[in-house]
């Protein structure tokens, strides 16, 4: 695979990821489908999606996903959904990449592993950063909305720990996106009597699962074994970015001074620990 199309597919990759958070806004802001019936149509799409791409381009190794990882998938996209809701999709994209990063790094200080002086500048400043965006003021982005976001993160780095090493990540993906859609529909039925399906919102889905993470998952996973794991993660950092851009250009979002001095205090810190760390083979995605 050439440097110029890894660096394509990382792009799209990033564009894909960043997407999720645009569409799902777009999707609850401007049309009348709700958060519940939003999660179940893009799960159901990218289970779909990702098993026709594992079946497709078959494997020696195997994968076949877990409850607990399907769970925890659910519980990312569920908290996802209903954040969206209230949150703009730069902020909402900032406190998720912002959660699931320290969590994995929390994660990795919990394990033993030893962090250096610029490593724990790093964190604290990534800490401070979301901690000062979420503090009380004319700026400060919905409480409920926040919180949730922060479940959704917490949820897709455990999800993310789990899957380490397991197998095929696109089967495994496939596998547990499946038994996800369980969770989601039944979500749906417990919320049934606030259902609203708009035929519009409804593509919107479709289009998040389809294309934004199955796709996007599958094309990640695809390229990932020609990054390093210190460039794999931190290209990711882009992706709250692409979703500041896209929340200005399609639903004409403001950026406050909180949320541009919080994101570069959230991605500096992350970037300092991770370029801090030693390279290894592998990386999950954040989005």
């Amino acid at each position: 695979m050439s440097s110029s199309l890894i660096f394509l597919l990382t792009l799209l990759t990033m564009i894909a990821f960043a997407g999720n958070s645009v569409l799902c806004r777009i999707a609850l802001k401007h049309t009348g489908i709700d958060a519940a019936s939003f999660t179940s149509i893009r799960l159901v799409s990218g289970a779909v999606v990702l098993w026709a791409i594992a079946s497709f381009f078959r494997s020696s190794s195997t994968g076949r996903g877990s409850w607990l990882s399907a769970f925890a998938l659910f519980a990312y996209a569920a908290g996802f959904s209903f954040a969206y809701i209230s949150l703009t999709a730069a902020t909402g994209a900032l406190i998720l990449f912002g959660a699931v990063q320290a969590t994995m790094i929390g994660h990795g200080l919990w394990a033993g592993e030893q962090f250096h002086k610029q490593q724990l500048f790093g964190l604290v400043l990534a800490l401070g950063g979301l901690v000062g965006l979420l503090l009380p003021g004319l700026s400060a982005p919905p409480l409920v909305g926040s919180v949730l976001m922060l479940i959704a993160g917490v949820a897709w780095a455990v999800y993310s720990l789990r899957g380490k090493g397991t197998g095929n990540p696109t089967r495994i993906t496939a596998g547990n996106f499946l038994r996800a859609t369980l969770f989601a529909v039944l979500l749906s039925v417990l919320l049934h009597s606030n259902a609203r399906l708009e035929i519009v919102g409804v593509w919107y889905a479709v289009v998040s699962g389809v294309v934004a993470s199955g796709l996007g998952y599958a094309i990640w996973y695809s390229v990932l074994p020609a990054l390093k794991a210190a460039t794999a993660a931190t290209v990711q950092l882009c992706v709250p970015v692409i979703a500041a851009l896209g929340g200005i250009f399609f639903l004409g979002e403001p950026l406050t001074v909180r949320f541009v001095f919080a994101s570069l205090a959230i991605l500096g810190g992350i970037a300092l620990v991770i370029l801090s760390k030693p390279q290894r083979n592998s990386a999950q995605p954040s989005r």
